[in-house]
């Protein structure tokens, strides 16, 4: 999990593993097909998961939970980002990736096909990365500025910022993007909103988004797992962009803007403590 900041604030193409081209080549059509028939004898292979209900849902977060806490007070510090995210994705693993082609986009864990038992499209691949990127671009463009005015409040910074790079930009922002983002989003949005969306199924609209109370109770346990492995208050404010990541899964149909957006706020929050001397 993001180590303590005031903020921690697609619909995934649902492309066929083989789509044929009118006109095509028969070796490609006969590639395709081949390539549809190995996605067919391989999601009959994977097993079918059982009927969400509350209470899974629920005691999955809670042994999850439990299990990243343990994690993260247990590891040596210089590890224990990595080993935290690696446990948020081996339960999104057991609990949904193990499972059909059908299962894991139900569950918004597409991400262009990368997470799917399917043979890689370059194309889907680029179009749902595209997506997420924009949507993501979109919600910053209108909410950064006011977290940036928030941020300076809440501190009491008077001194003009400063922008101080970190080491290594490449590595905060891969580390921020594939260790803690991907793995917080995948089992919060991915599994757990998702979960209890089929429990109690969404009734109301919000700027085009259909939620429900599992958008309101993801985002809870997100941030009660927050305030575990780090006990301070403050860290209970990450509910609030937590509701914004859920918003972003239920109006793209994907995990996959909720990632980028995730990271993108940790990293502005990183970015403005060492702007304003808050941290090294």
């Amino acid at each position: 999990m993001q180590p303590p900041t005031p903020i921690e604030p697609s619909r995934d193409a649902s492309a066929p593993a083989g789509d044929e081209t009118p006109g095509a080549p028969a070796d490609a059509n006969a590639a395709n097909a081949a390539n549809a028939a190995h996605a067919s004898v391989d999601e009959r292979a994977r097993p079918r998961p059982p009927e969400p209900t509350a209470a899974r849902a629920l005691l999955a977060a809670g042994i999850t939970t439990a299990a990243v806490t343990a994690v993260s007070y247990a590891a040596p510090k210089s590890y224990a980002g990595t080993l935290v995210g690696l446990t948020f994705f081996a339960a999104t693993s057991w609990l949904v990736l193990r499972y059909d082609e059908s299962t894991i986009r139900a569950h918004g864990l597409s991400l262009g096909g990368l997470l799917e038992p399917v043979p890689l499209s370059a194309r889907r691949l680029a179009r749902a990365a595209l997506h997420a990127v924009a949507w993501a671009t979109l919600v910053a463009t209108i909410v950064f500025p006011l977290f940036w005015l928030g941020y300076r409040l809440y501190w009491g910074a008077t001194s003009p910022f400063v922008l101080r790079p970190p080491p290594s930009l490449a590595d905060e922002i891969a580390a921020q993007l594939l260790v803690v983002a991907l793995p917080e989003e995948a089992f919060f949005r991915g599994y757990l909103q998702s979960a209890l969306d089929r429990v109690f199924p969404p009734r109301f609209r919000v700027a085009g988004a259909t939620l429900g109370p599992a958008w309101l109770l993801s985002s809870a346990i997100f941030a009660i797992g927050h305030v575990l492995t780090i006990q301070h208050p403050a860290r209970l404010a990450v509910f609030f962009p937590a509701l914004l990541f859920g918003w972003l899964r239920a109006r793209t149909g994907g995990i996959g803007a909720p990632v980028v957006f995730h990271a993108a706020c940790n990293l502005l929050s990183l970015t403005l403590a060492r702007g304003y001397g808050l941290s090294p």
